[in-house]
């Protein structure tokens, strides 16, 4: 299975990088995972000309042939970070690439809630019409305390380790399943959603 995995930050020093690297070795015998910067990609500023820059096109068909992707988000004031946001901006605006696209959240924090809030935010932004991810229903996977679980590469904590894998686990089959179920005239009428109708 082939999958991307977006670190949803420009912080160097982010355990949600960590977190991702940690699952792409981790699951490496169920899943091909493939862990995507968005540090190196502008600011959206819609362009003039309707032209996309080089690297943002780049990064949406990684997504477009991946058959999932997971994104790791920190918390910020309660919401997901402004360079998420942001390239989520990009990709509403340009490719749609993740339009029934099967998209699992995930998210540490180095405090105690593990980012829940900008979980829940992220969810509703990825419902918006211009992306309409099909985020995985009824799992989260929250990591608190994260510097101290990621530490060196490793997961120190066995009990957040079983869930994630069971998370994981469901979320292979959900990617199986939602492929399958999804048809590609939907995902077509989606992504011509104009909310400008011209009479």
């Amino acid at each position: 299975m082939k999958l991307v995995a977006i670190v949803g930050t420009n912080s160097n020093r982010s355990t949600n990088r960590k977190l991702l690297q940690f699952m792409a070795r981790y699951f490496t015998d169920q899943a091909d995972i493939e862990v995507l910067e968005i540090k190196d990609l502008p600011a959206f500023n819609e362009p003039e000309n309707k032209a996309v820059p080089d690297s943002v096109a780049a990064f949406s068909q990684k997504i477009a042939a991946a058959e999932g992707v997971i994104i790791a988000t920190p918390e910020y004031d309660h919401t997901v970070p402004a360079p998420l946001s942001s390239v989520l901006e990009w990709i509403a605006y340009t490719s749609r690439s993740l339009i029934n696209k099967p998209t699992m959240i995930v998210g540490a924090s180095l405090g105690n809630l593990g980012t829940s809030r900008a979980q829940a935010h992220l969810r509703q932004i990825l419902n918006a019409p211009e992306l309409k991810a099909r985020v995985m229903p009824g799992n989260e996977f929250l990591l608190g305390n994260s510097e101290q679980v990621l530490d060196g590469g490793q997961f120190n904590n066995p009990e957040k380790l079983a869930e994630l894998e069971d998370v994981f686990d469901e979320f292979q089959s959900f990617v199986t399943l939602t492929n399958q179920l999804v048809k590609e005239t939907d995902t077509e009428r989606k992504r011509a959603f104009v909310w400008d109708v011209k009479e």
